[in-house]
């Protein structure tokens, strides 16, 4: 929720698709598409567990119907966005803290594409490599060229961290 309130502020209206990547289920894809705040053309949901692409359909299979929502199973690594057609309106990765290079993945993505970023502090978990200490620490490894929005969330265990902006 905090996620989408935040886009709802700093872009409502994204030129194009947005590709959520680690999406999963697809839950976040199907709560930027029935937002009425924000203007959505498309949501692509990315995940690298083949198994995640029913469910997520399924879900969202009434915009699925109407070539609104897709389901991916690929690495986001692989992903090539200058590809794209039409280009990505905004890219959005809460799992930052599972890459193990940030900054090569972010400097692999087209100059000036809008991004929605999160990460966290929580290193205690053994599949993530890539955790900050702080906001500061996410906007330094995230090094975008423009930031509309940054925050962090405190909760019980960990902080997560995100930054909306233009790589």
């Amino acid at each position: 929720r905090w996620l989408v309130d935040a886009l709802a502020q700093a872009l409502p209206r994204p030129d194009g698709p947005v590709w959520v990547l680690g999406a999963w289920y697809g839950v976040l894809g199907a709560m930027l598409l029935a937002d009425e705040r924000l203007a959505v053309s498309s949501v692509v949901s990315v995940d690298l567990d083949p198994a995640c692409a029913p469910v997520a359909e399924q879900l969202n299979r009434r915009h699925l119907a109407s070539g609104r929502f897709r389901a991916v199973a690929c690495d986001m690594m692989a992903l090539d966005f200058a590809r794209e057609t039409p280009i990505p309106g905004l890219v959005v990765n809460t799992s930052c803290e599972h890459l193990a290079d940030v900054p090569g993945w972010l400097a692999g993505l087209p100059s000036g594409l809008p991004v929605l970023l999160q990460s966290n502090d929580y290193v205690r978990e053994p599949d993530h490599r890539s955790c900050v200490a702080s906001l500061d620490a996410f906007r330094a490894q995230a090094d975008l060229s423009e930031v509309w929005f940054e925050g962090a969330l405190p909760t019980k265990n960990y902080t997560r961290f995100m930054l909306i902006g233009r790589r």
